[in-house]
């Protein structure tokens, strides 16, 4: 019998988790983690991450389950992830890959291409240029060695600008090319069926307004003082977190909690459309729902799922 999983997509503050809960408990689900910032153990309010009474419904795994400081890749969260969905597999229930990283569920989909490891020396070595440089002039250094990926990367996504910058010096050829002359395939032998969320611009921007406001009233500048004390290096992905810069401000004293608070919903909001231009762009979907998650489409989602679960594979 040919092995399924099923992919909730779409943007932050869509509903894909109360989406997930509801599909794993009518499907015998396991909700998987596909959220580049939820994964981290020191985030949980500051990134929607599911809350305990949610974990307690059905079960969860790849939550929270890495420290802030210990970086996650895209391809170690493929490791971690097909090793989730094959241990489901056994248990005889239904992988669920639950968020709006596009390039983790791009990686699950398609595969990456297998490039040859980076030695450490050579890492420190592109992250101290990085740190003695700058993000506008390390991206204009990469550019004169690989032009296609700096061309890929903006200025400030610090980990790919770093990783394009490391591949070239390790092998002497460009992550580019790397990426176009290896061919890549999905790494499970496995029959998915995608669900994208995509609800109204103002609908989703309005939930994105709301739950801000709820995160501040629960905690999450307390969240972001705790994370400041570790004295993290700031290019490291977690310190990238939406707020996270914003809050910062707010505990520094060199910003107002209510200027704080519109400028991080203004940068989710910019993030959120980010994510839905991807989905729409890039990601191959089966059932595409205009509309944020609510009971009034769980009839829409059960009948697809259901005739998906019959569907022979190829």
């Amino acid at each position: 019998m040919v092995k399924r999983v099923i992919i909730i997509a779409g943007p932050t503050a869509s509903g894909k988790s109360a989406m997930a809960i509801a599909v794993a408990k009518k499907f015998s689900g396991v909700i998987i983690n596909a959220d580049s910032m939820q994964i981290y153990r020191q985030m949980s309010i500051l990134t929607a991450r599911p809350s305990i009474e949610d974990m307690f419904q059905v079960e969860h795994r790849l939550y929270g389950v890495l420290d802030a400081n210990d970086p996650c890749s895209v391809g170690r969260w493929l490791e971690l992830a097909i090793f989730e969905i094959q241990s489901v597999w056994d248990n005889g229930k239904l992988p669920l890959i639950v968020g709006g990283t596009g390039l983790y569920l791009k990686a699950l989909l398609e595969g990456l291409a297998q490039i040859p490891e980076v030695s450490q020396r050579i890492r420190k070595k592109a992250t101290l240029l990085h740190k003695r440089l700058g993000g506008v002039a390390f991206h204009k250094a990469l550019a004169e060695v690989d032009p296609i990926s700096a061309g890929r990367i903006p200025a400030g996504d610090t980990q790919r600008l770093i990783r394009a910058y490391e591949v070239i010096d390790a092998t002497g050829k460009p992550l580019s090319s790397w990426q176009n002359s290896h061919l890549c395939k999905p790494p499970l032998d496995a029959l998915y069926g995608v669900i994208t969320l995509l609800p109204k611009r103002e609908i989703l921007y309005d939930r994105i307004n709301k739950r801000f406001d709820w995160m501040i009233e629960n905690g999450a500048l307390n969240e972001v003082c705790a994370l400041e004390k570790l004295c993290l290096d700031p290019a490291l992905p977690a310190m990238k977190a939406v707020g996270v810069s914003e809050l910062m401000a707010v505990s520094n004293g060199n910003k107002d909690l209510q200027v704080a608070k519109d400028d991080a919903k203004r940068a989710t909001r910019q993030f959120a459309k980010r994510q839905m231009t991807w989905f729409r762009n890039q990601l191959e979907t089966d059932l595409t729902l205009s509309a944020q998650y609510s009971e009034r489409i769980e009839a829409k989602i059960f009948s697809f799922i259901g005739q998906f679960m019959l569907t022979k594979g190829s």
